[in-house]
């Protein structure tokens, strides 16, 4: 049992875990993408198109910040597809933690959700190859979760993602304490077989292109929950938590914030408004409350929503609030509904940013022309990841393809 175990871990995780833009492979990858420009202009680093295992991809970003805060990925292999944007504020390091460690806890539930494991089983993936070393073990297999992705699932890897960046605040607390201010929102979607699961953190969206009966027509559905207090039902949340605070929502500038602070209400980091030990000095003073903080003030506890998925379903935009920030569910399905596939998440982005020139009164040709950090007056960092779905291949319930990785590749 132990050799197959060991067999079956080996084979589903080798192909992941790099962490780099896309896989060491290349010349393999490339022979099933197929046609798959991936390129760079300016602050845009763009993958035009690729396959995945129920369809085709696209991928855009763009910088705004001094260091860009956002990242992001798409992960194909036995458990369907794992897609994550990941929006960082305060600095880029939650965002990057994020990207290093979620989808590896993601494996680790799924693939130990399935043995109900006694002794402890000691691993480490370096290098795409998993080293076990399991010391007075016992295992069983439980075939109710035997390869299957549930809302648990995810909720354990976000969890156990959330504690291990609290863990590393920690460890820095004495030579880098700024790290306590620093989170990011978490946005992720995971098809698996003929469903689509959606957990979000923070104010980043995904929308659903879904066909309208035989009419040609294209509908804009949102799946993802948002919590920014800039919304009615979010501030009605954080006063109902913390009914003895009239200071909970503040509103300043025409923006509602959590404590006149922070916009975001849940988020992975940001552990100075979760833990009251990170609260104080050395932090800077604008993120130190005045009173005692005896209870969390954000979460981490994602919104998770199951939607199956229809043969009208037809694609999938998630995007961090930069794109929903210039453009409008609706607008932005229309754009990908009017060009689909190739170059379609680099076509949003441009969109976005033509949007906010005309906003400014400028020339997207001037705009293009404006250095990161001053480009943060006008735009924030845009990530797009738009994937298509072919209901032949989701039908067949069954992961036939090579395995992807990719992740955004601007400058770190």
């Amino acid at each position: 049992m132990l050799q197959a175990l060991m067999n079956l871990l080996s084979l589903c995780l080798k192909p992941f875990g790099h962490g780099r833009s896309s896989s060491s492979s290349d010349s393999k990858l490339e022979s099933f993408v197929g046609v798959s420009k991936e390129g760079k202009d300016g602050l845009l680093w763009y993958r035009d198109v690729g396959r995945y295992w129920p369809g085709e991809f696209s991928m855009a970003v763009v910088q705004a910040n001094q260091v860009i805060e956002d990242q992001s990925q798409i992960e194909s292999g036995p458990f369907g597809t794992f897609v994550g944007v990941y929006d960082g504020h305060g600095g880029p390091e939650a965002a990057r933690f994020v990207c290093d460690h979620l989808f590896r806890h993601f494996q680790e539930s799924y693939f130990f959700s399935e043995y109900n494991i006694v002794k402890k089983i000691y691993w480490d993936l370096k290098d795409g190859i998993l080293h076990v070393n399991v010391m007075d073990w016992e295992v069983t297999i439980s075939a109710e979760t035997h390869g299957v992705v549930t809302s648990e699932t995810i909720q354990r890897a976000i969890c156990a993602t959330e504690e291990g960046f609290t863990n590393l605040v920690s460890e820095l607390w004495s030579t880098r304490p700024q790290m306590a201010t620093v989170g990011s929102c978490c946005l992720v979607g995971v098809i698996y077989q003929q469903t689509l699961f959606v957990a979000n953190l923070g104010d980043s969206r995904v929308v659903l292109g879904k066909k309208v009966g035989s009419t040609g027509g294209i509908a804009a559905i949102q799946l993802s929950t948002e919590h920014n207090a800039n919304l009615e039902a979010i501030r009605h949340e954080l006063k109902n938590e913390h009914p003895n605070d009239p200071q909970i929502v503040v509103l300043k500038h025409g923006v509602w914030r959590v404590k006149g602070i922070i916009q975001v209400s849940r988020s992975i980091g940001d552990v100075y408004m979760k833990h009251a030990r990170f609260n104080r000095e050395p932090i800077n003073a604008k993120f130190r409350l005045p009173e005692p903080m005896d209870k969390s003030i954000l979460s981490a506890n994602p919104t998770i929503i199951s939607h199956p998925l229809h043969p009208n379903d037809s694609f999938l935009v998630f995007a961090s609030d930069g794109l929903w920030e210039h453009l409008s569910n609706e607008k932005v399905v229309d754009i990908v509904h009017s060009n689909p596939c190739a170059g379609s998440a680099k076509r949003l982005v441009k969109a976005a940013l033509q949007e906010a020139a005309r906003k400014r009164e400028m020339r997207y040709s001037d705009l293009q022309k404006i250095d990161k950090k001053v480009r943060r007056h006008f735009h924030d960092d845009i990530t797009v990841i738009v994937l298509f779905l072919n209901h032949d291949l989701i039908s067949k319930s069954a992961v036939q393809t090579p395995p992807v990785s990719v992740r955004s590749a601007l400058e770190r």
